[in-house]
């Protein structure tokens, strides 16, 4: 490992810093953003006693920094509080939550790193061969990622709900196009055995597939980038001149060479599995820990909120370390 001990120590002491800054940034904007969490939880006959012996009760009567000392002391032992809203420990909310969005991240991940390095490699190809028509269906191909990684993601998921869910029944499209929009199973939950899992796999696939989607158009970027760099190094040259297979070029020698930033990518989108993505959760109530942000935001909750920016914090700047760490040993050009 380049510089050692020394140098691991000073980028595990840079990215607690950043979390440090990430976490104590967020405790002060949800402070000063606009809304009482108290008078959100008063009920309507409350008055101004009322009110005020809600905030000491949920520990907002003291100033800001007394608040915040008190809140980081119990972070660091692991308290993350309770939720305004439910009265239960944060950590357990985080953990029911955890496990939707550990499926729904996971699947769309995994899809989104095969379609996106085999368009990217489709494209690094076509461009590669140098001809009219290859350079055309680069271009094409290049036009619709773009155009697709920059489209929001909440625009997506309700154009999928209004093509598969509402367009489907109207326009008399066959029963298995017709696809669940909301929750992870049937609302009746009478489904048992294969039938139950074939709903939860139906309740899948609208939020994967506008996931997956923006993610591979996002990867194939960086998949047709590390392929044409590779594709134009010498080696490549050198294996052509030996005669060997196209394919031999793109997979033995192109494509090694194209898969250590590949992999530092995967590394570094990892923590969007457990993120996932708040607004495609949101729009398909999917019960996972983007709609519990949404949900805990809207409320006011402040410990749910705090509690999840620790988490996705800490995930991506771990992810970015251990990446960082791993790339010396991935591309022996580096080291």
């Amino acid at each position: 490992m380049p510089g050692g001990l020394p140098a691991l120590a000073r980028r595990v002491v840079g990215a607690l810093a950043l979390l440090w800054l990430v976490v104590t940034l967020t405790f002060v904007l949800v402070r000063l953003a606009p809304g009482d969490a108290a008078a959100l939880l008063l009920p309507p006959t409350g008055d101004a006693a009322d009110l005020a012996r809600l905030r000491a009760t949920l520990g907002l009567d003291a100033p800001m920094p007394a608040q915040y000392a008190r809140w980081l002391a119990a972070t660091l032992r692991g308290d993350l509080g309770a939720s305004f809203a439910q009265g239960r420990p944060v950590r357990a909310l985080l953990a029911e939550a955890l496990p939707a969005t550990l499926l729904l991240g996971g699947l769309s991940l995994a899809l989104s790193f095969a379609l996106g390095v085999l368009i990217g490699a489709v494209q690094a190809i076509a461009h590669a061969r140098g001809d009219r028509r290859g350079r055309r269906a680069d271009a094409a191909i290049t036009t619709l990622t773009t155009v697709l990684y920059a489209a929001p993601s909440f625009w997506l998921a309700l154009g999928a709900i209004a093509l598969f869910t509402a367009g489907a029944a109207r326009w008399g499209l066959p029963a298995w196009l017709r696809l669940p929009a909301f929750g992870v199973e049937d609302p009746a939950g009478e489904l048992r055995g294969w039938s139950a899992v074939v709903d939860r796999a139906r309740h899948l696939v609208l939020p994967v597939t506008v996931l997956a989607a923006v993610g591979a158009a996002g990867i194939a970027r960086y998949a047709r980038a590390a392929l044409l760099d590779a594709l134009g190094g010498d080696f490549v040259r050198t294996a052509r001149a030996k005669g060997l297979a196209p394919r031999a070029v793109y997979l033995r020698h192109a494509l090694r060479v194209a898969l250590p930033p590949l992999v530092v990518l995967l590394a570094l989108a990892l923590p969007g599995v457990v993120a996932g993505s708040v607004f495609v959760e949101h729009v398909f109530a999917w019960p996972g820990m983007g709609r519990a942000m949404v949900q805990a935001i809207a409320a006011r909750d402040y410990p749910v909120v705090l509690g999840a920016t620790v988490l996705y914090a800490a995930l991506t700047l771990a992810a970015n370390l251990a990446a960082d760490l791993a790339l010396p040993w991935l591309d022996p050009r580096r080291r």
